[in-house]
Order: structure tokens, then C-alpha cells, then sequence
């Protein structure tokens, strides 16, 4: 399964593409920075994991915008250092995450991916 990484810190990228990969996932990353947003052409993208604060150009919904633009049953996954799902975005993500958790993240990607793959054969 291919997982999209939209950060604006190549850090946070490069750690996240890491904990993805020792989930057996394929990370594909995206940086945030400018006011362009490369989105990948690649249609098997099967979910986004976006983080929260981004930098000065972009926020996370229009982010996930832009992404549901290319993909538009995208399931995308918050990540934020808040201890809650902020408002803003809520209506447009499928789960929440606390940055720090990289077992919940895990667990939370393949929940929703189970649960897609369900639906399409139900």
C-alpha cells in the first residue's frame, strides 16, 4: 500500500517515511514549502497522512483540498501535536493522530485501509 507523507519539515518526512516502511507500507513524501503543491501523478496512492501545521503557504484543508482534487476517496490521516482533532479540518480527514505514536499511526492506516478494501468488496 502506497502512503502519501505531506509535511513541511524534511525531518519529520524522512521519519515518517521510516516508521511507514517498517509497517510494510510505501511512503512517498511530498514537501510542503512555496507556494506551489507538487502533487504526485501517481493514481495508486492509496492514503495521505498530513501533517497539521504546515508552513506559511499552505494550510492542512487546503492541502487536503488539493489532494481530494487528485484523489478524491483519498482517506487521509491527521497528524498534529494537539491532544484533539482541531476543527478546521475534521470534516476532512478520516482519523486523527498525535504526533509521537508511530504504533497508533500503524494501526490507524491499516484500520482504514481494511475497512476500505471491505467496502469495495461488500
Amino acid at each position: 500500500m502506497r502512503i502519501l507523507i505531506v509535511d513541511d519539515d524534511p525531518s519529520h518526512l524522512k521519519l515518517y517515511s521510516w516508521i511507514l516502511a517498517r509497517g510494510n507500507f510505501v511512503p512517498i513524501s511530498l514537501l510542503v514549502s512555496g507556494p506551489s503543491l507538487p502533487v504526485p501523478a501517481d493514481s495508486s496512492i492509496n492514503l495521505a497522512v498530513v501533517d497539521y501545521r504546515l508552513g506559511n503557504d499552505w494550510t492542512a484543508v487546503q492541502v487536503i483540498q488539493r489532494l481530494r482534487q487528485a484523489f478524491p476517496d483519498l482517506p487521509v490521516v491527521m497528524l498534529s501535536d494537539f491532544s484533539w482533532l482541531p476543527d478546521d479540518v475534521a470534516p476532512f480527514v478520516s482519523a486523527f493522530v498525535r504526533k509521537g505514536e508511530p504504533q497508533e499511526l500503524l494501526e490507524t492506516i491499516s484500520s482504514i485501509l481494511a475497512n476500505k478494501a471491505h467496502e469495495q468488496t461488500s
